[in-house]
């Protein structure tokens, strides 16, 4: 394999800011060295890149960090999540194995095969999976460092209508899903993004999709890492699967500077988690 391509960008922010807003899946890019594993044709991975990628978050989350009125940091990964997933688990933990959908996908959002069956996971989960962490840890700590603190936001999209690989596609989906973890998200931080999320028709919590990201050095034993997961539903703000952006990303903007205007509040008691 060749040199890694821009796997991920740590975009900084105020001195003073605990928040960082994780985006993790708006990339499209596919190195030329992952695609010769992928059996889809190009049209289809095309197809299927459409609906996998949280598309213009990474544009959502900078928007918001230039309106916010303390800058948060960033950490945008700059690689489709079709090389790997950052947010899995890489092991037996990780339910979406069911799926195929782990670490590592083997199968598209349609149960399709993706990847061909000999292709090994472990050198893309060392090359490009664990460096991820390390930076996102390393990032987390660095906030933690400057302001006793760390308020992860995690920026993502799902469908209008759910895809096949959805385990938990039944459920209530919210044109906002706030996305909570019992010991990282206290009830102060899910008010605040109920609060600046209120004017998009209602808010709810953990359907479709549930959880944070959290290091896995902190999780479950920091209390000073606070998560929360936005996931937008994607016909509020553009047209779907894979289309342009409409005049809802603004105010998605407006709306998350809001909840890190909030969050960024120099005491944090309202936000914080209870050891």
């Amino acid at each position: 394999m060749g040199p890694v391509l821009q796997p991920f960008h740590l975009l900084p922010g105020a001195a003073e800011s605990p928040v960082l807003l994780h985006v993790p899946h708006g990339s499209r890019i596919v190195p030329e060295e992952v695609r010769a594993g992928i059996v889809l044709d190009d049209g289809a991975l095309e197809r299927e890149t459409d609906h996998i990628t949280d598309s213009h978050t990474a544009e959502l989350a900078a928007l918001a960090a230039a309106a916010a009125p303390v800058t948060p940091w960033r950490f945008v990964n700059g690689l489709s999540r079709l090389v790997v997933d950052p947010e899995r688990f890489p092991d037996e933990r990780e339910e979406m194995r069911a799926v195929g959908m782990g670490a590592v996908y083997t199968h598209t959002t349609h149960r399709e095969r993706l990847r061909a069956r000999d292709v090994d996971p472990q050198p893309l989960i060392d090359r490009y999976f664990h460096p991820y962490a390390a930076a996102v840890t390393a990032a987390v700590d660095e906030r933690l460092a400057a302001t006793g603190r760390a308020v992860v936001i995690d920026v993502h999209s799902y469908p209008t209508v759910p895809l096949p690989y959805e385990l938990h596609g039944a459920g209530p989906r919210p044109p906002v899903c706030l996305g909570t973890d019992a010991f990282h998200t206290p009830p102060g931080l899910v008010a605040e993004a109920e609060k600046a999320f209120a004017g998009f028709g209602g808010t709810g919590l953990d359907s479709p999709f549930s959880g944070t990201y959290v290091p896995l050095k902190h999780y479950g034993k920091d209390p000073r890492v606070t998560a929360l997961m936005i996931e937008i539903r994607r016909d509020v703000y553009m047209r779907e699967p894979g289309g342009p952006a409409g005049s809802g990303l603004t105010t998605l903007a407006t709306a998350l500077a809001a909840l890190v205007g909030a969050v960024s509040r120099s005491d944090g008691r309202a936000v914080s988690a209870t050891p």
